[in-house]
């Protein structure tokens, strides 16, 4: 079972990364960063569209890189979409948590989430046995959470 699940998990890695979702800048972005991993030269731009209560109306990507890093920036942007900026922070928080913790300490942060958001981004939790690959992964993340905090420029560095 455990291989027909990584099976499953590579595939949607390879969906995701050959046929990004989101690729694009949205009518009426109000914010945008531009991210770098500088490791395998991955980039990205991530444009956001908040409404005036903070919830994220729109969040798409441009960029090129490896499948992990555009797979995983096309899962999140699906996960993102109409989240309130203090959910997607958690989500944040916990994408980073999966890709770098042990075991129970991702379960926690998962269970505190509470959110399938999450659920839908285990796809990317292999990367954790592959440390070079944890910055392809959260490359995407860091410069979504830039973008919302204002800033517009952000490295893996």
């Amino acid at each position: 079972m455990l291989d027909e699940l990584r099976e499953l998990y590579q595939e949607v890695i390879l969906d995701h990364g050959r046929n990004p979702r989101n690729c694009r800048c949205p009518a009426g972005a109000d914010r945008h960063a531009h991210g770098y991993n500088p490791l395998c030269g991955d980039t990205l731009t991530v444009h956001l569209k908040l409404d005036d209560a903070g919830v994220i109306e729109d969040v798409a990507f441009e960029g090129k890189g490896c499948a992990i890093s555009i797979a995983s920036a096309s899962l999140m942007t699906e996960v993102l979409k109409g989240k309130t900026r203090g959910q997607a922070q958690a989500l944040f928080h916990g994408f980073q948590d999966m890709c770098t913790k042990d075991e129970g300490a991702r379960a926690a942060a998962a269970a505190a989430l509470d959110d399938d958001g999450l659920d839908r981004l285990q796809v990317l939790s292999g990367v954790r046995e592959f440390p070079m690959r944890v910055k392809c992964a959260t490359l995407a993340w860091h410069t979504f959470n830039a973008a919302l905090e204002g800033e517009r420029e952000v490295t893996t560095e």
